[in-house]
């Protein structure tokens, strides 16, 4: 009987152990090795993969590990940003990023930016996004110092900023000759001279946002439609100066596939019919253009067959007859269509047209 317990005993003893060593590697190799993949697949948000940094020492290590995991410093929004972006470059997991965002976060000046010139040029020299919206502290100095480090950014956002000039864009031409995305919205003290920049250096730009650049006119742009051909996405939100002659110049850009035109006011038939040229178009945004009637977006339905968006908020010049030529040559792609305040089309179109 003795003998039998203690063979139980063992056997016990035995199984203990061995669910010990399972739960040990399951801990040690199965958990950071799932998460890592994980982590790599699902690309979770910064805050998330911190949090994970604190379950287990393994995963800890595992993940500290993978540097393609580390790519982004997310701060949007955040207090004390610029302290918080000096402490994650000071880490070695970040000396590879490529993406850093700072939309509105909180107390990011022109000094921040000195400090990261001064210590991580290294950190930032292959860095690709730099997201400065809503940064309104930042001048001129600033965008100097920071694109000064980064040659490798392709895209450069800076929306809502009063304090940056045509300086800034000729720091920003001059320092960084790789971009592609560029969002200048509501940089109201940009002029011509930042438009002729972008133009001769900026041939392969995919993407301009000019919202509310209101000191603009048609040189600037007619120069950039004359140089900047790859243009797939062009926003000219609120600039109501531009005439009918630099609209028809759109007509370029047979790569375009999004235009916002909202409150060209100069906008005509004439203009629009240039525009149905960018046959790839997926998106337009034509509320408030005043002068456009039936005729223009006629053309653009004959014309643009890939298109998915098109707002006519608020032009009462178009009726019926366009609806019945969006329906005849769009109804496959079209998804979402605006006539909210055109009041010369009737609801009964609308039903009848299953709008």
């Amino acid at each position: 009987m003795e003998r039998r317990c203690a063979e139980e005993s063992t056997d016990i003893g035995g199984e203990e152990e061995e669910v010990e060593v399972e739960e040990a590697l399951w801990n040690k190799e199965t958990i950071p090795r799932v998460m890592k993949a994980v982590c790599t697949c699902i690309k979770l948000h910064q805050r998330d993969l911190i949090s994970l940094l604190l379950v287990s020492p393994w995963l800890h290590r595992t993940l500290i590990s993978h540097p393609s995991i580390w790519l982004v410093i997310d701060l949007h929004e955040m207090n004390n940003a610029g302290d918080r972006l000096v402490a994650a470059l000071s880490l070695p997991r970040y000396h590879n990023v490529k993406n850093i965002n700072l939309e509105f976060a909180r107390d990011i000046e022109d000094k921040n930016l000195e400090i990261l010139k001064s210590k991580f040029v290294d950190a930032l020299k292959n860095l690709e996004s730099l997201n400065l919206n809503g940064c309104q502290k930042i001048s001129d100095k600033g965008v100097e110092v920071i694109t000064s480090i980064c040659p490798n950014l392709a895209a450069f956002s800076i929306y809502w900023n009063v304090r940056v000039t045509d300086i800034g864009v000729k720091h920003l031409v001059r320092n960084c000759k790789r971009i592609t995305d560029l969002n200048l919205s509501g940089c109201k003290n940009i002029t011509e001279q930042s438009l002729h920049l972008i133009a001769d250096n900026y041939r392969d730009l995919e993407s301009l946002n000019l919202t509310r650049c209101i000191k603009l006119t048609d040189g600037g742009l007619q120069q950039i439609l004359l140089n900047c051909y790859s243009l797939q996405s062009l926003n000219l939100y609120a600039l109501s100066s531009f005439t009918d002659e630099a609209y028809k110049k759109i007509s370029l850009l047979s790569h375009l596939r999004f235009l916002d035109l909202c409150g060209a006011q100069n906008l005509t038939d004439d203009g629009l019919r240039s525009i149905a040229n960018c046959r790839k178009l997926v998106s337009l945004n034509l509320t408030w253009c005043i002068h456009v009637t039936d005729v223009g977006v006629k053309a653009i339905a004959e014309s643009c067959s890939s298109l998915e968006l098109l707002s006519l908020f608020g032009i009462v010049g178009v009726t019926d007859r366009c609806l019945e030529a969006l329906c005849k040559c769009c109804s496959g792609t079209l998804t979402t269509l605006d006539v909210n305040g055109c009041v010369g089309i009737k609801e009964e179109c609308l039903r009848r047209m299953g709008m």
